[in-house]
């Protein structure tokens, strides 16, 4: 790919490690050869028995899984500490403990070595994860980036040049999967659940709001839709069909709110390229709305791989070998930022 710092020197591969909730996540990127590399720990069966993720828990267990998986990855490689460049890691936002055992372990590793280490933003790296596919889009494009703890869409005029167009008001896409599922007893993790089972609802049963689609802008709402779905829900027959025709009317408002929002962003800022990132990007419903939205209107709608939707080291990797090529690395101090606005990052001309 041509990107701006292309004539900048080379660093070696670059280590990635991603901690920021309740999946392990380490990777290898190099600028010449590519993703080398990637395990992922998922913590899934540990938080189910509370029905979501405990952040004391989630701590000690990246303390127990990080190191293996950096043994694990770099053997995939074939690679040896010796041979690193770099060292990224998820800075922010993110739950702060779980942040800063990511942050202790790649700072450390990267004083030991003498290698520059950079703090990399975990909705950067969402954002960017569509480039590590064969066919990456080019800036200037808008991103949805739509997740559990984010919704939002992003003008990239350039990478590292980022302006928010629209934002969560409240609960984000995937949070409100996952609440809405918890009120009508799906098993954890609610939103993966709550999408297969709309695959068994009769389209039409039931209708929801497609929240803040009737007013200009481009802000996200859909803290209503829970409230509408417990209502629903309660004056149902509480009969697995019920259930699943519930679920498809949810899963239809959720989509068709967020397809209408990205055509306005494509409107509005006459982009041709459409970056869908984050774990509700997976969504097939989403993906084949934005496809064939897409196609009538003219723009392409890019997605990084279901592996790449959700949290992950390679994209952490990824973005930050782009920053460390670029100049950009970290003070020896150990720094993360449980919340951290996407536009304060530097752009990529601008050392750290």
């Amino acid at each position: 790919m041509d990107f701006p710092f292309a004539k900048s020197p080379a660093v070696g591969p670059v280590l990635g490690i991603e901690t920021s909730c309740d999946e392990t996540g380490v990777a290898l990127y190099a600028s010449d050869r590519g993703l080398l590399a990637h395990t992922l720990y998922s913590q899934i069966r540990m938080h189910a028995d509370y029905g979501g993720v405990v952040p004391e828990l989630a701590s000690r267990d990246h303390v127990r899984k990080l190191l293996p998986l950096v043994r694990e990855t770099l053997a995939q490689a074939g690679l040896g500490v010796a041979d690193l460049g770099g060292v990224a890691y998820t800075a922010g936002p993110g739950l702060v403990g779980a942040l800063l055992v990511g942050a202790a372990a790649a700072r450390s590793m990267a004083w030991a070595l003498g290698v520059p280490a950079i703090g990399v933003h975990h909705m950067e790296g969402h954002l960017l994860a569509p480039l590590l596919e064969a066919d990456p889009p080019q800036p200037p494009f808008v991103a949805l980036l739509v997740s559990g703890g984010h919704s939002m869409l992003v003008e990239v005029a350039a990478i590292g040049d980022y302006r928010v167009l629209g934002d969560t008001l409240d609960d984000a896409a995937g949070e409100a999967f996952d609440k809405t599922a918890k009120l009508m007893g799906l098993p954890y993790p609610g939103g993966p659940a709550l999408a297969a089972l709309a695959g068994h609802g009769v389209p039409g049963r039931y209708r929801f709001a497609r929240p803040m689609t009737d007013r200009p802008g481009l802000d996200f709402s859909f803290s209503g839709l829970k409230t509408q779905v417990l209502l629903a829900w309660q004056a149902s027959d509480r009969s697995e069909q019920a259930k699943a025709d519930i679920a498809c009317a949810f899963e239809e408002a959720i989509v068709e709110t967020l397809v209408i929002k990205c055509r306005r962003a494509i409107a509005q800022t006459g982009a041709r390229s459409l970056v869908v990132a984050g774990g509700v990007g997976a969504n097939r419903s989403l993906r084949a709305q934005l496809a064939e939205a897409g196609e009538r209107e003219g723009f392409r709608a890019y997605f990084p791989r279901p592996a790449f939707c959700t949290d992950n080291g390679a994209m952490i990797a990824f973005a930050g070998a782009l920053r460390l090529a670029a100049g950009q690395h970290e003070t020896p101090s150990i720094a993360v930022h449980p919340r951290w606005e996407l536009e304060s990052l530097p752009s990529l001309g601008a050392a750290a």
